[in-house]
């Protein structure tokens, strides 16, 4: 085709250059095709999303609008016409309706061609902070995973002799009072080593993935959550009835998810005490997301939303860490093991919270 567009409508032209770039709708960041005149000739999913509207309506706006006007769009097309530009990266603002603008960071491209000089690719800022936190808490979670298994052993074999050594003494001693003592060693050796195998315990089980539905894992953890706080906490259930079957372990999951209302419900103990604690179970499914560094077209999007008074910011960073608790009856595995559990079935477990709202989200790749 030689010349530029005729326009922007429903001709043969531009639905020839518009299935041209189908193969974009593939990737997870936003990406905006325009033609000579600056107009948008294709925005993929990522870009609907973005934008908080449809292809169709992104489809013939000049791009000029999506942005503020001292984001140089202009400028970026001439160069991309006449040759000059190659890649330049730059921060961009985008126009939302009733809303703030939202600063992105853009990749723009030429792509040598007289119809469409120019494609943008923005990524959100927070989104790239988020893939950042994604990896840290990859790196982290496996030096916990090897901290654990170290912790563990050094901890089990002088354990063990501890505890037949206080065996041996409990029967050399007559009087009841002395074992008495040994009976304290002996409980407290049991109990370490209780608390060394919940430690070991994701490690050493192989995953059993079948395929089931995600609301049947919500369910059984609701029933459980709500026989273990039957007075002052609702449950809320707000399910996306059309989600898919997933293919995963149910039980690492039903654990994972219990750990973590159980640990919301624990954080609500005073509005638990006055009546009004809530804890929203929320599904849905979400497109092109990046979890654990892969890409996703299908994701199930779940959380857990609690009316608490927000995680402590000395806290915030180490939550997922192994025997870090804001509890002091707290074990500091529960979260700790819900991460482990998630990761070993691909997803990734992630949080934001602030006072009055705490909320848990799980990302799961969907086949």
């Amino acid at each position: 085709m030689n010349g530029p567009l005729p326009g922007v409508g429903g001709d043969f032209g531009f639905v020839a250059q518009t299935e041209r770039f189908q193969g974009l709708d593939l990737l997870a960041t936003a990406v905006l095709v325009l033609n000579w005149r600056g107009v948008v000739i294709y925005a993929n999913q990522a870009a609907e999303q973005l934008f908080e509207t449809s292809r169709s309506k992104l489809t013939g706006l000049p791009a000029q609008r999506l942005f503020s006007t001292d984001n140089g769009v202009d400028q970026l097309l001439r160069e991309a016409a006449s040759n000059v530009l190659g890649q330049r990266r730059q921060t961009m603002e985008l126009r939302r309706p009733l809303r703030e603008p939202l600063t992105v960071h853009a990749t723009a491209s030429a792509l040598y061609s007289r119809e469409t000089p120019l494609i943008i690719e923005l990524t959100e800022i927070e989104q790239q902070l988020k893939v950042s936190r994604e990896e840290r808490q990859l790196d982290q979670s496996e030096a916990n995973r090897q901290l654990m298994r170290n912790l563990a052993h050094e901890i089990k074999n002088p354990l063990g002799g501890i505890r037949g050594a206080a065996q041996l003494l409990e029967h050399e001693l007559a009087s009841p009072e002395q074992r008495e003592y040994t009976g304290v060693i002996i409980s407290e050796a049991d109990r370490l080593q209780a608390l060394v195998d919940r430690l070991l315990a994701p490690h050493r089980q192989l995953r059993q993935p079948s395929s089931f539905n995600i609301h049947e894992v919500f369910e059984r953890v609701r029933v459980v959550m709500q026989s273990e706080f039957p007075r002052g906490l609702t449950i809320e259930r707000d399910y996306d009835a059309s989600a898919p079957d997933c293919t995963a372990d149910r039980e690492q999951l039903i654990q994972a998810l219990l750990n973590v209302v159980r640990n919301a419900a624990q954080a609500l103990e005073t509005r638990i005490a006055q009546g009004d604690a809530q804890i929203v179970l929320r599904t849905r499914v979400t497109r092109h997301v990046t979890i654990a560094r892969r890409h996703c077209r299908l994701a199930l999007d779940l959380h857990v939303i609690d009316n608490g008074p927000g995680i402590p910011e000395e806290l915030k960073e180490r939550i997922f860490l192994p025997l870090v608790s804001g509890r002091d009856s707290g074990t500091g595995l529960g979260l700790t093991l819900a991460q482990t559990f998630v990761q070993q079935n691909d997803g990734v477990i992630e949080y934001e919270s602030r006072p009055g709202r705490t909320d848990f989200r799980i990302l799961l790749p969907l086949p």
